[in-house]
């Protein structure tokens, strides 16, 4: 059958579903309102009242504490952005109302009123809480169990993610530094009002996925909604949770670039280039940029160590990525020393720890998105997504502690302690990496001989 034969749910595009892109561009501009938001809040909270676009004037530990609560809530709400998709709405339009909810709080966020500051982050919270984990979920939902594809897929799609942070670093941070902050917010909202267009318009390609099991008329995905979990189930589930103590770390000290590296950069990092003084944060754009340019590649070389049998499965990607992460910030105690004797800090030091952690996540992140919906039960998806983006909040929070505990201990001990714990930890880790793994039952043990192109024509022939 050809491919112009097929349902628009059922065509590819570069060897995958369409869906993927309609969701690839949904995640790609709520990811360009939320990191233009988070490029340029701090820096917002600690401006001078006094200065020309008229900060708030907080202090650093009371903006550092805000950017910690903040970003732990965005992700904790996820957990019942998830229960609200599994048991009352589904994925697809939990995804739909979310970004409703998002472009009502970066709008919010342009009035220049400490009532529409708040209310707007509250709505910003509600928002990705509801389309976080459920717009991931429905990448998951268009690959078939033990589709190898599937880790490719959420790569590419995390590139989506990361093409809108390193466009909204850009723009919003600059118009946000430039011409006035809630500039800047206003302009986050204009990319969800473009985000939610095209989720709209794309809805003819997601037909199968995201939908709600309670209303289908298959008494089989029916019957899911009561059946207790197996032995199997379970124990998938314990080393799903398991991992997640990964996650919470990882993103402990990953989250710095939001918030201790980002005050870092403005106050003590050398940015001249020529007669040219790059704004602060644009910096938050290099993750973002090393994500576009090294995701594939990097996706390709676990994809062709699979294929040769050795060693990639999920939790060891993430033990590695949590390592390379944590190395990256000894280019951190590089900086400090640095300033430390001389008085300021060169760029180059940033930019090398942005590579590795960039490495770092492209290791773990993607990957744990498609490890969890390899392992979680079909009627729990949404919910263990939920928990997983849980997870990245309380890292979140952690890096807000760890932010401000560098008022009393210094940066120097803060950046190298973050680089010890990490590394030592994921050598640890990679001890009982082959333990863990047999709790997964063999769930990534026949990846790679799944897909046929051929054999899914015939499939939607039928």
């Amino acid at each position: 059958m050809s491919a112009t034969a097929l349902k628009p749910h059922q065509r590819e595009l570069f060897g995958h579903p369409i869906g993927l892109y309609v969701l690839f561009f949904t995640e790609m501009w709520e990811r360009f309102s939320y990191y233009g938001m988070r490029a340029i809040l701090v820096l917002y909270l600690v401006a001078k009242t006094t200065d020309e676009n008229g900060g708030l004037g907080w202090g650093k530990g009371d903006a550092l504490a805000l950017y910690g609560w903040y970003t732990m809530m965005v992700y904790v709400m996820s957990i019942p952005g998830g229960i609200i998709a599994d048991k009352l709405l589904g994925q697809k339009k939990s995804v739909l109302i979310g970004g409703i909810l998002l472009l009502f709080g970066h709008s919010i966020l342009a009035v220049e009123e400490m009532w529409a500051f708040y209310t707007g982050l509250v709505l910003i919270v509600c928002g990705v809480g509801m389309l976080k984990p459920n717009i991931s979920t429905m990448v998951g939902g268009l690959y078939k169990d033990g589709d190898i594809r599937r880790d490719k897929g959420f790569t590419i799609f995390y590139i989506g993610i990361n093409v809108g942070a390193f466009i909204s670093s850009l723009i919003v941070g600059y118009v946000g530094e430039t011409y006035g902050w809630h500039y800047g917010f206003g302009l986050a909202g204009i990319g969800m009002a473009l985000g939610i267009l095209q989720y709209i318009l794309g809805q003819k390609y997601l037909k199968d996925v995201g939908n709600f099991l309670g209303a289908s008329d298959n008494e089989s995905e029916k019957e899911l909604l009561t059946k207790p979990l197996t032995k199997i189930e379970t124990d998938r589930v314990v080393v799903l949770l398991i991992s997640f103590l990964i996650v919470i770390v990882f993103w402990g000290a990953f989250e710095q670039a939001g918030g201790l590296m980002n005050i870092y950069t403005m106050e003590k990092t050398d940015r001249m280039l020529g007669t040219f003084e790059i704004p602060a944060s644009w910096f938050q754009s290099i993750n973002a940029g090393f994500i576009i340019f090294f995701g594939t590649a990097i996706a390709a070389f676990w994809a062709s160590r699979k294929l040769a049998g050795k060693v990639s499965s999920s939790l060891f990607k993430m033990i590695i990525g949590l390592i390379i992460m944590g190395f990256g910030f000894f280019f951190m105690t590089g900086a400090t020393a640095q300033f430390e004797a001389t008085g300021t800090s060169a760029m180059y030091w940033l930019v090398l720890a942005y590579l590795l952690h960039t490495i770092g996540e492209l290791c773990l992140s993607p990957v744990a998105l498609s490890f969890v919906t390899k392992l979680a039960p079909a009627k729990y998806a949404s919910i263990m997504m939920g928990v997983y983006f849980a997870m990245t909040g309380f890292g979140s929070k952690l890096a807000g502690l760890l932010g401000q505990w560098s008022e009393s201990l210094g940066e120097f001990k803060i950046f190298t302690g973050i680089a010890i714990f990490s590394v030592v930890l994921g050598f640890l880790l990679l001890l009982v990496r082959k333990k863990l793994e047999l709790l997964t039952h063999g769930v990534e043990d026949n990846e790679g001989n799944i897909h046929d192109e051929t054999e899914d024509f015939e499939l939607a022939d039928n």
